[in-house]
Formats: structure tokens, sequence, C-alpha cells
């Protein structure tokens, strides 16, 4: 196995020389610290720590807005708002129906997503990245316990289907 490791980094070097640095091989790995939580009302939030705090980036899932259909109307909260979990944070409007967006966490409100006032449908086109809604300064960082993983969530909405 080990073998086949050091096999793969040569390869790599090799294609990329930019990764030697004076005839010494360099691998730099980029730490990965988003954790991602569902609630059973199909939003998700983001979590990463920053300088000590804990701060989420909150949307809905991907099941959610297929069920919504296409996005028309985003209102979402303003930014030092604060938010309780399972509290009303905003409304998304499609052409099907409307529908409450709820806090999967208690904070308060960093940022909003600038995009959705002239791409409401970011929602439907990339609700995990370009389509999420607000960031929150958590609050209640233990909350988290109270949400689902990824693994959960997705068994969780083959019962609900």
């Amino acid at each position: 196995m080990a073998s086949l490791l050091k096999h793969a980094v040569f390869q790599s070097v090799r294609r990329f020389p930019a990764l030697q640095v004076n005839g010494i091989r360099c691998i730099s790995i980029t730490p990965f610290n988003l954790q991602k939580y569902f609630s059973e009302k199909h939003e998700y939030v983001d979590v990463k720590d920053e300088g000590g705090k804990k701060v989420g980036t909150v949307g809905i899932t991907d099941y959610a807005q297929d069920k919504l259909g296409e996005v028309v109307y985003v209102q979402l909260p303003e930014v030092g708002c604060q938010l309780e979990m399972e509290g009303e944070a905003g409304v998304l409007e499609s052409v099907k129906a409307a529908s409450e967006v709820f806090s999967p966490v208690s904070g308060i409100v960093t940022a909003v997503n600038p995009n959705h006032a002239d791409k409401p449908n970011l929602v439907n086109e990339s609700p995990y990245d370009k389509g999420w809604l607000f960031k929150i300064k958590l609050s209640e960082p233990e909350e988290l316990k109270k949400l689902m993983n990824e693994e959960t969530y997705l068994a969780y909405i083959k019962t609900i289907e």
C-alpha cells in the first residue's frame, strides 16, 4: 500500500513540477473543516470555526428545493437579527407554493446571500454552494447535537417519500 501511495505522489509530482522546490517534493494539504448538519425541516447548516467562534452557512437541502420547485422570490432575515433554533428565518416562494425557512440553530445573522435579489433560483441550481441563504454566528453550539449528519438525513428522507 505504501509503495502504491509513493507511486501516486511521484506521478503527481512529475505531472506538476511546481510541487517540487529545489528538488524536494512538496505536498500541501488544505484542511477542510466544514461540518454539515441537517434539520427535519430540510434546512442545513455548514459549520466552521472562525477564531474560536462557530459560524454556520444556512440553506435548504437539495430534497427541499426539488419538492418546492423553481424558486422565484427569496425573503431573508436582516443582518444582526437574532434567530432561535427552529424559529422562522425567511420565506421562499416558488411557482408551486410559498414555504417558510427555519433556522436550524440559534444565533445572530452575520450575512445574507446578496445574489438572491437578482437570481432567486440559485436555491435550485446550487443549494449547497451558491444558493446558500444566510450566515449565522452560533450562540448555542450544543444545539448541533440535535441535528442530523448527512448519512442520517439521507436515511430520514427515504422514510418520508
